[in-house]
C-alpha cells in the first residue's frame, strides 16, 4: 500500500514540476528572442510557431509535451547563434 501511495505522490510532484518548468523555459524564449533573434526568418518562424505551441500546451494541462515543444525551439535558437 505504501509503494501505491509513493508512486502516486512522486507522480503529482513530478507533474508540478513540469508545470512550473512551462514558464521558465518560454519566458527564456522571449529574452533570447529580444535580444539575439536568429537571423535566418525560417528558424525565427520554427522559434516562434513552437513557443506557440508549448504555451498552448501547458495551459490545456499537457505539460510533458509543452516542455518538448519548448525545448525544441531553445534548442533551435542555441544553434542559430
Amino acid at each position: 500500500m505504501r509503494r501505491i501511495a509513493a508512486f502516486f505522490a512522486t507522480a503529482l510532484l513530478s507533474t508540478s514540476l513540469w508545470a512550473m518548468h512551462c514558464p521558465a523555459d518560454m519566458a527564456k524564449i522571449d529574452e533570447m528572442l529580444k535580444t539575439n533573434p536568429p537571423s535566418d526568418a525560417t528558424v525565427l518562424a520554427q522559434v516562434q510557431q513552437l513557443r506557440s505551441e508549448g504555451e498552448a500546451l501547458h495551459k490545456a494541462g499537457n505539460h510533458s509535451e509543452s516542455v518538448k515543444a519548448l525545448g525544441e525551439a531553445l534548442q533551435l535558437l542555441n544553434a542559430s547563434e
